[in-house]
């Protein structure tokens, strides 16, 4: 392979020190078209791909116990059933499943000499930039040392980044429900930005959707609630996890402080608040530490250094507190054995079935389709009831603490007694006319024949749709062989000037979330689902006259038959290590 990199113009500095305008300068710059694609290196540089696992030398280890399958875990359609799944205790062994549901290993593949690792949370190109940690206080029944910990996917354990004194954590947590723990995620940005180049940014944010959907889930099985608490700057975030302490990361890659979410068991609290974020004179004195391991080193090195990444990085950075907090609302939560009832009468498929077994479709057969009804309620299981208060969403709409921004533009091949063509389905009714203004004035909107009374789906346009859907997905044959797929458009420059360019990630976080769900609901259809960060962004928008920054496409994503590479044999996720099966 040449060692010689392909000559780019130098990056266009922004003449503008607006953050809104740099990251929508960021945003016009990583768009891809027909004739040029966003900046990239031009080819995989195979010597140095990024190493998918991050761990910190010398800092202590904690393995924690597997969790098999087993007849305990709940049938899939018990987390979306308000009270159906009794609320576990906090123990290692909870924590345990939480993090293997969410973040852990679901297999590993294997062609000739080569073994790769898959993932229980989805990710661009399966190139994992998210990390995972937990800021855990005193709790009964939890035999951890109270402080801050990193997870270690491959090894499933525990790394102690900093051991912190029980009062200051109970202190710092005490304004959350009894047994709460503080859940981050950080991103190393180099990661996707090995392969994806200008554009990672954007996987990146992604994925942090994705991860907040599966541990919102992945809580879900043990009764347990999650909530973005996002009111602070990013630089509170940062002191918590570590990722400002240089000295802990010399050479390695640095992480990208995304975003800390609040895990505690349903049960009823003794609050009737939750807090949208931390006391930062808390934060920064725990900040002082001691602090415990450094970080590896990913790449040998780094050929291209990608500064678009660092500006946007920069410019959606968010500066601001903003004090507030959401009501609680409290859900009727069965018993144990009413709980296990229930579930029998539910029937299907179990959670931890469902979200093991999610894959990313690499291919599709091109004749299978699904029943309306199958599409519809999958379409109803992404619709977040954006009427309601944010904590009296279903699961997982409830993990997030703002009006939803992301709407379907979906391209119909192969629905049993539906048309095919153009639809459109609008996740928050109350944005009917921002997006009928946004759009053609030609369109249709008619409501989809058949479409159950509170869905909000429209017909737009009549047609044979496969050639154009894969056409705007970067050429690729999954965006028509499938039974549908779609671009996730989302309320864009208005949410930024009036919220600040932190927005930015925000936005991609709720498509990536909206991505989770469509992954599980594939699997539980009997299909299969592959998100695609890979389309021609204006050539989307032309499709339904999007002439402005009104609303912009983010993502893509597509649902349907997979054909299966018989050259690859699967492995059990953890094979590598001595058997380590919970009681």
């Amino acid at each position: 392979m040449s060692s010689e990199l392909p000559i780019f113009p130098p990056p266009a500095a922004p003449l503008f020190g607006d953050p809104v305008e740099q990251v929508i300068h960021y945003h016009q710059r990583t768009k891809h078209h027909y004739n040029r694609y966003a900046r990239s290196l031009g080819f995989l540089d195979w010597a140095n791909q990024p190493d998918p696992f991050r761990r910190f030398a010398e800092a202590p280890f904690v393995p924690l116990p597997l969790v098999v399958e087993e007849p305990r875990s709940p049938a899939y359609e018990a987390l979306y059933q308000p009270g159906a799944v009794a609320a576990q205790s906090v123990t290692v062994r909870a924590l345990a499943l939480l993090l293997e549901l969410s973040l852990g290993l679901s297999a590993w593949k294997r062609a000739g000499e080569s073994e790769w690792a898959l993932r229980n949370n989805p990710s661009s190109g399966n190139l994992h930039p998210t990390e995972g940690y937990l800021v855990l206080p005193p709790l009964d029944g939890l035999d951890l040392t109270p402080g801050l910990y990193h997870y270690a996917p491959k090894e499933h354990g525990l790394e102690g980044r900093a051991a912190v004194s029980s009062g200051l954590l109970a202190r710092l947590q005490a304004p959350f429900p009894q047994e709460a723990f503080l859940f981050g995620l950080t991103s190393v940005l180099w990661r996707e930005a090995w392969k994806y180049g200008e554009r990672a940014f954007r996987y990146c944010n992604h994925d942090i959707g994705h991860a907040v959907g599966a541990v919102r889930i992945a809580a879900a099985t043990l009764g347990w609630r999650v909530l973005l608490v996002d009111g602070h700057d990013q630089n509170t975030g940062a002191r918590l996890l570590g990722t400002h302490r240089s000295e802990d990361f010399g050479e390695a890659e640095p992480e990208h402080p995304d975003c800390l979410m609040v895990v505690w068991p349903e049960r009823r609290p003794e609050c009737e608040e939750i807090p949208l974020s931390l006391d930062e004179a808390l934060v920064k004195e725990l900040a002082v530490g001691p602090w415990q391991g450094k970080a590896n080193r990913l790449t040998r090195e780094h050929a291209v250094h990608w500064e678009a990444i660092d500006r946007v990085a920069d410019a959606s950075c968010k500066t601001v507190t903003e004090a507030g907090s959401l009501p609680l609302v409290q859900r009727e939560t069965l018993s144990q054995d009413a709980g296990e009832s229930h579930q029998r009468v539910l029937g299907g498929p179990s959670a931890g079935r469902i979200i093991r077994q999610r894959r990313s479709a690499v291919s599709f057969d091109g004749h299978t389709s699904i029943t309306a009804a199958a599409f519809f309620r999958i379409l109803q299981r992404v619709m977040p009831q954006a009427d309601r208060s944010p904590l009296a969403r279903p699961v997982p709409w409830d993990v997030l603490p703002w009006q939803p921004a992301v709407h379907l533009m979906l391209f119909v091949h192969r629905v049993e007694g539906l048309m095919s063509g153009l639809y459109v389905l609008i996740r928050d009714p109350a944005k009917l006319s921002v997006m009928q203004q946004a759009m053609s004035a030609d369109l249709e909107w008619t409501s989809a024949p058949g479409c159950p009374a509170d869905l909000p789906l429209y017909w737009l346009l009549q047609g044979d749709a496969r050639r154009a859907a894969a056409q705007v997905s970067c050429q690729q044959a999954i965006a028509g062989d499938s039974a549908f797929s779609l671009g996730m458009v989302t309320e864009f420059e208005g949410r930024l000037r009036q919220g600040g360019a932190w927005w930015y990630p925000r936005l991609f976080w709720e498509a990536g979330l909206v991505g989770q769900v469509l992954y599980l609901e594939a699997e539980a259809a009997g299909v299969r689902g592959t998100g695609i960060g890979c389309f021609f962004d204006d050539p989307v928008h032309e499709i339904v006259g999007i002439k402005d920054l009104t609303v912009q496409s983010l993502y893509h994503f597509t649902i349907g038959g997979p054909v299966e590479d018989a050259r690859l044999q699967t492995l059990p996720p953890y094979h590598h290590l001595a058997r380590r099966e919970a009681t």
